[in-house]
């Protein structure tokens, strides 16, 4: 797949999600087969998603770097998933994966997560 395929993935994904009110979005080529993407999607109760990859999809998705951090409308972290390294002492099975939920200091084991799966998470909170 080429990195242009992926950025028109992403931006199907959020142009469909049914509780998002608007988004911003850059993505920025950086070869035939990578790519950062940087992006807010805005939803209905006001909460915001900010999500950035670093992503190679020559052979599969491989997203080298990512965060998804939800928001609410007041600026506290609802959750935020990412892969940054800096959790090591904690011996989480899927390590460098992991999840911030309701804090920063409350991290939790996670599998990486797909934007698509991000969005149905955020839906189901905001049933």
């Amino acid at each position: 797949m080429l990195i242009e395929e992926y950025f028109q993935q992403l931006l199907d994904i959020i142009h469909y999600c049914p509780i998002k009110s608007s988004y911003d979005w850059e993505a920025q080529k950086r070869g035939e087969y990578e790519g950062f993407i940087r992006a807010a999607v805005r939803f209905t109760d006001n909460s915001v998603l900010y999500l950035r990859e670093f992503v190679d999809v020559e052979n599969t998705i491989e997203r080298e770097t990512y965060s998804y951090q939800y928001m609410d409308d007041a600026n506290n972290i609802i959750f935020r998933y990412d892969n940054a390294e800096h959790h090591k002492k904690l011996n989480l099975p899927n390590y460098p994966h992991h999840k911030h939920e309701g804090r920063e200091d409350n991290i939790l084991f996670s599998n990486a997560p797909m934007l698509a799966d991000v969005l149905k998470e955020i839906e189901r909170l905001l049933g």
